[in-house]
This record gives structure tokens, C-alpha cells and sequence, in this order.
């Protein structure tokens, strides 16, 4: 797995999502961006990615692309229209771009994010989320954070990995 994160600007959602899917076709490896705002680290995403593969082996799968498993896990959630809330939007994004080859095969990958740095401008934004909109997209309430060893990024990652349970 791979992450590229960065800013990008979207004047045509559709568009974006076209050039996202011919990276991933031309290379062979899976790519979804997400709103850096909700990505908490690249924890988060490995996570979420472990996860969406295992329920892809297992048939569990609530999504016909791997992409869009990815996002679901992520976003802690098996309605992919509410997982959607996580991805990019159409005007300025801080963004990170997930690229990951099924096959393990790196140069794909390096590959991959080559063509995306075209349409993503790198700069670290990779855990410089916005507290206040992971709080409220995950449901984590001030008792439930002070009732917790760790912090916000780790009842995220909480999340995604009790998704599989709410199954």
C-alpha cells in the first residue's frame, strides 16, 4: 500500500472519479482518494484496506469494487452512500490517495502514484485532520474519549476494525 496526500482541485466530480479508475486500470491496482479532513492516519487506511480484503475473501463484501470496499471500512460504515461523505468533493480538497496492488506488485503501486502527482499536488496533510469532523462523522462523544486510554485516531481505528461485528 501506498499514500499520496496533498491538495487537489475537483471542477468535475465525475471526471476525477474517470481519471482515478483509468490509473487504477492501467496499472492493476486498486486507487480510492479520501478527504484528508476524515483520514486520521495511515493507520486508518491500512486498517481499512486489511479489513475490506478479508471480507472480499470471506464474500462479505458490500461492494462490487475494491475501491469502494476500502472506503466503506474506512468510513467505518456498510451504506456506501454515507462512506461517500469521506471521499473527495467537487472544488479545493486536501486529499490522500490510497494505491494498492491485490498482487503485491510495488512497481505497480510507484507507478500509479506517479500518474496521480499529475492531479495531486504533495504537500502533508496525512493526519491533520479536523477534530471536530471526525468526531462527528465517527459518533465519538466527549464520554467516550475520556473514558479511553487513547485518543480520537484510535476509537477510529476502533471503528473500522468493529465493523466486521455490526455485520
Amino acid at each position: 500500500m501506498r499514500l499520496l496526500d496533498g491538495t487537489t482541485t475537483v471542477d468535475d466530480l465525475d471526471a476525477f472519479l474517470a481519471t482515478l479508475d483509468d490509473v487504477a486500470e492501467a496499472t492493476g491496482t486498486t486507487v480510492q482518494a479520501f478527504d484528508a479532513d476524515y483520514v486520521v492516519s495511515a493507520a486508518h487506511l491500512a486498517r481499512a484496506l486489511d479489513r475490506a480484503d478479508r471480507a472480499i475473501a470471506r464474500g462479505e463484501n458490500v461492494a462490487r469494487e475494491r475501491a469502494v470496499e476500502v472506503l466503506c471500512y474506512a468510513a467505518g460504515r456498510r451504506q456506501i452512500n454515507r462512506a461517500l461523505e469521506m471521499g473527495v468533493a467537487e472544488g479545493a480538497n486536501r486529499v490522500v490517495a490510497l494505491v494498492d496492488s491485490p498482487a503485491g506488485d510495488e512497481s505497480a503501486e510507484a507507478e500509479a502514484v506517479e500518474l496521480l502527482r499529475d492531479h495531486v499536488e504533495e504537500a502533508a496533510v496525512l493526519g491533520e485532520y479536523d477534530e471536530a469532523t471526525v468526531r462527528a462523522f465517527f459518533d465519538v462523544s466527549d464520554a467516550e474519549l475520556d473514558a479511553v486510554d487513547g485518543g480520537l485516531a484510535d476509537l477510529v481505528l476502533e471503528r473500522v476494525a468493529l465493523l466486521d461485528v455490526e455485520k
